[in-house]
């Protein structure tokens, strides 16, 4: 069998825009986390961050930026690239430009997975619901897709799209049940769900790396196999890709990224489905450029919230989930309104 053919091959200046994009890319994820290290209720001159990272020291802004700021960066970026990843594979498998772990349930199983932790297992340390929180995750990506291959046709976007539709309100029932039954839970899940990366200690960021690299590893692997994808399945056939395969590794990668990124900072909205589309706009579709592209725009647009969260309520600070959401609206509405979507 001859190997396959590449889809595109972008000229030198398509790519040299590219890589300006990404290296714009990487400066703005290094302002943001400066910016994270700096802003606070107690601030730090960026000078004073550079001396306590290089040199450390016992005085107060010192221990606030190694002992609080410096994990709450870290959790940031790593949920920030994990969403984003998660939601470009999400949208290359099902080939919905308005899916992402929300959307198809995903998250909502991450959820559940830490609803049990606090109820069933009496677990209340962020570092535990990792574990529960990427089980959960599993059993409701392996549910979609076991419902969406059901029947002819096997798992198309439209049946992927409407099994995790499904899959998502059951969830957000069981969730609600669970916590009527269980009122001690009911507050603490609620602080967790509204999505923060507040309180984050080192703990959670070390366990949260592993499921990180693993996950994108996953993705990154079927970045050709989802360029092929998105000419649909028999073009992708004839170009030498075996779908069922690189459904299941995108697919199993947006899934280990969910758990981990949900788990540990809760369901961060409009991260998945917002950044694939900047992503795209800035150095088009191909897969190896927007996962990249992705992975580092996530983060920034996290901890721009995040520090925008500290900035606005002088008092005590707005959680990261809300500010992504609300800066993500008038996205959406745009992305609604485009023809090209309406199509």
């Amino acid at each position: 069998m001859s190997a396959a053919v590449p889809i595109s091959s972008p000229g030198p200046s398509s790519v040299r825009r590219r890589v300006g994009w990404m290296a714009a890319a990487v400066a703005a994820l290094v302002v943001a986390a400066l910016l994270s290290l700096a802003v606070g209720s107690r601030p730090v001159a960026p000078s004073h961050v550079l001396d306590a990272l290089l040199h450390g020291g016992t005085d107060p802004d010192s221990v606030t930026v190694r002992s609080f700021r410096v994990p709450r960066t870290l959790i940031g970026v790593m949920v920030g690239a994990a969403l984003a990843l998660a939601g470009t594979a999400l949208q290359g498998v099902t080939r919905n430009p308005i899916a992402d772990p929300g959307v198809l349930g995903i998250s909502q199983g991450a959820s559940l997975g830490v609803v049990v932790a606090m109820t069933a297992a009496g677990l209340h340390r962020l570092s535990d619901y990792v574990w529960f929180g990427f089980t959960g995750a599993a059993v409701a990506a392996v549910g979609v897709y076991a419902v969406a291959t059901r029947g002819r046709g096997g798992a198309s976007p439209v049946k992927l799209a409407l099994a995790g539709a499904a899959i998502n309100a059951l969830l957000v029932s069981v969730i609600s049940g669970v916590l009527t039954t269980e009122a001690s839970a009911l507050d603490e899940f609620r602080f967790w769900q509204v999505g923060s990366i507040a309180g984050r200690d080192a703990a959670v960021a070390a366990q949260l790396w592993p499921f990180l690299l693993a996950g994108a590893a996953a993705v990154l692997a079927s970045a050709r196999g989802l360029d092929a994808l998105a000419l649909g399945e028999d073009m992708a056939k004839g170009l030498g890709r075996n779908v069922g395969l690189v459904r299941i590794t995108a697919g199993l990668g947006a899934t280990v990224l969910t758990g981990a990124g949900v788990a540990a900072a809760g369901p961060i909205a409009f991260l998945g489905l917002a950044v694939p589309h900047i992503a795209r706009a800035l150095v088009g579709t191909g897969h190896r450029w927007v996962l990249p592209m992705a992975a580092l725009l996530g983060p920034v647009i996290l901890l721009t919230a995040d520090v925008l969260g500290r900035v606005i309520y002088t008092e005590g600070e707005v959680p990261s989930g809300v500010m992504t959401a609300l800066l993500g609206l008038p996205f959406l509405v745009t992305l609604v309104r485009r023809k090209a979507v309406a199509a």
